[in-house]
């Protein structure tokens, strides 16, 4: 998207400002630290499942931090800069600190919440196949659940099993393929602000719902309540669609549209309090 006036960083309230600074550091330190120490950040600071032996509480803050790339960190902060100092110089620093932080944190319990879900019924269909072992139920587990590793694992694996379907070994590896493959689903860590981008995003389409918005690819003007319900829309489509292609944590950013809307709407309630 872009603004009808031109961008000025010098006008930029300090929350969001300092937000962006420290983005930008922690991704150059990202780059600098794994070409000449060979350490990915990312894979110690983004935020892995709770069932993950890589978990760490520290990483619900600091995965918001790290991005994947310069593409990916560019959206996010020129989203956050577009949108957020809007509501900064409405709300306050304060605030809006608090919002982000708070929209951050919703964004981490809904992923985690769909994570959970979706982990239970694959380890139910784990059991269900270990149950009634078999090349043909072991591959359907594979391409429903992990369909991305079937012909990998299919070469590696099924098409040995398939010529001597009783062989017990052949059954026991199928349970610790099952196994391997859950645990790298919980191994997979989350990195950026996108959570709570999302949430000022939302608050943006709320507080100055009728605001038009030039789409940066499509020169077309669309007011900011049509478009947050629109990307709202789309993400929970490509959230509940869960293409195998796609590595992006829908669900974290419809947690963080949520819990901003449920505190916008706390905070209109309130009217006592100020911050």
């Amino acid at each position: 998207m872009s603004a009808f006036e031109r961008p000025n960083f010098g006008s930029t309230p300090p929350i969001v400002k300092n937000l962006i600074i420290i983005n930008v550091i922690m991704l150059l330190a990202t780059f600098v630290v794994d070409s000449v120490l060979r350490i990915d950040l990312n894979s110690i600071l983004g935020l892995y499942y709770f069932g993950s032996e890589h978990f760490r509480p520290f990483q619900i803050i600091t995965h918001m931090f790290m991005h994947g790339g310069i593409t990916h960190i560019f959206f996010n902060m020129f989203a956050l800069w577009m949108f957020g100092r809007v509501l900064e110089q409405v709300w306050g620093s304060k605030r809006f600190l608090l919002y982000y932080f708070v929209t951050g944190f919703g964004a981490v319990a809904l992923h985690t919440f769909v994570n959970y879900i979706q982990i239970s019924n694959i380890e139910s269909a784990a059991t269900a196949m270990l149950n009634t072992p078999s090349p043909e139920t072991f591959s359907a587990f594979v391409t429903h659940y992990f369909p991305g590793a079937y012909n990998e694992i299919y070469e590696k694996f099924i098409s040995h099993w398939s010529n001597s379907p009783g062989n017990p070994t052949y059954i026991e590896e199928a349970g610790e393929w099952a196994k391997a493959l859950i645990q790298l689903k919980m191994d997979i860590p989350v990195v950026g602000a996108s959570g709570a981008v999302f949430g000022v995003l939302l608050a943006f389409g709320m507080l100055f719902p009728n605001t038009e918005l030039m789409l940066m690819f499509i020169p077309i003007p669309i007011k900011a309540k049509y478009f947050v319900i629109g990307y709202g829309v789309i993400e929970l489509f490509m959230g509940v669609s869960n293409f195998k292609f796609d590595n992006v944590a829908h669900f974290a950013h419809l947690g963080g549209m949520l819990f901003g809307f449920i505190l916008i709407k706390y905070w209109n309630r309130r009217k006592d309090i100020f911050y």
